[in-house]
């Protein structure tokens, strides 16, 4: 089968085609035909090797020491189950399904991936697209994760930094659904898309800091890691609640400390395995009460281009891979 690999961190230039051997499943697995996967910031991230450097030693010894441990990359995907282990009940020959690979060592980035029955892994029908389908288990179940840990309540008042990226995307839309008012924070040109999705108000961080403009807020989701902790934290209301998306050793020092020395709810980590969240999201989209947005899409033989594009920094929302170039979306 053919497959992405990379057998040295460094630039998107690592990554190659190349003809590889194709899994069998195990009794416990699901062979899966990938129609599509992402271009997450955690495939970028692994592929270069850009953690803090407190993380370096651990993040080294996980990942492996002089090389990748796992040389295909890929987090989440979208495809039709090709075949299944003896002792597999919940799914067949045939069903379309979408997963999470991020917990497995990624492997998204080929034509076929086996996967745990009991993994991140459900059924989708005809009315989800393989593109919708594969941005929701790593953008839109961090999303899901964060908002629910927040426990909002009907008008409470949610920031959301980073508003027009894959999480920032889902945030937006997922506060909005469960009663918040939303002010969603992203760059100029971004502030339509962020309306469209829902915002009741936007804010150009290019001309605006919002942490200096005097409003409080019940929630303030930092779903990037860019934004001032200490005016993040100034402008939530005295029991408000701030959740942090990307962990850092620095920030979660401080988050342990503030946590301890005032009233203010701090949140940070990340989703559990609950297939479960899957369900929720696709019933979500297929019931029209949120929208994946899919920036641009790529062909697997456009990896390095899309990689190139995702490095910039400035997507919109989630770039899609297309596997399977002759398939055509339900």
């Amino acid at each position: 089968m053919k497959a992405v690999v990379y057998e040295k961190y460094g630039p998107p230039e690592v990554l190659q085609l190349k003809e590889v051997e194709k899994p069998a499943p195990k009794d416990n697995e699901v062979l899966i035909k990938v129609q599509a996967t992402t271009v997450t910031v955690a495939d970028s991230r692994v592929r270069g090797f850009t953690v803090p450097l407190s993380y370096w030693l651990p993040a080294r010894i996980a990942l492996g020491i002089r090389k990748p441990k796992q040389a295909i990359l890929g987090a989440e995907l979208a495809g039709e189950v090709e075949s299944v282990g003896k002792d597999v009940k919940r799914f067949r020959k045939g069903d379309q399904v979408f997963a999470s690979t991020l917990e497995h060592g990624f492997g998204a980035y080929a034509e076929y991936r086996c996967l745990p029955e009991d993994g991140l892994l459900a059924k989708r029908s005809a009315n989800l697209t393989r593109e919708d389908a594969a941005t929701l288990p790593i953008g839109g179940r961090t999303a899901l994760y964060f908002i629910r840990e927040a426990n909002i309540q009907h008008g409470q008042k949610v920031l959301i930094y980073g508003a027009s990226g894959s999480v920032g995307t889902f945030a937006v839309q997922l506060a909005r659904y469960f009663g918040a008012e939303v002010t969603g924070v992203c760059s100029t040109a971004n502030l339509e898309l962020v309306k469209s999705l829902g915002a009741d108000k936007v804010i150009d961080y290019t001309r605006e800091d919002f942490t200096q403009n005097g409003e409080t807020y019940d929630v303030i989701f930092d779903t990037v890691g860019k934004g001032s902790y200490s005016g993040c934290i100034r402008s939530l209301k005295k029991d408000g609640t701030y959740l942090q998306a990307v962990s850092a050793p620095a920030i979660s020092m401080r988050m342990r400390w503030t946590s301890m020395t005032s009233s203010k709810k701090l949140i940070g980590g990340g989703p559990r395995q609950n297939p479960e969240d899957l369900e929720f999201l696709k019933d979500l989209v297929e019931a029209g009460k949120i929208k994946p947005v899919v920036d641009r899409c790529y062909s697997l033989e456009q990896i390095v281009e899309a990689h190139r594009y995702v490095d910039k920094g400035h997507k919109k929302g989630n770039v899609v891979i297309l596997v399977e170039q002759n398939h055509k979306s339900e």
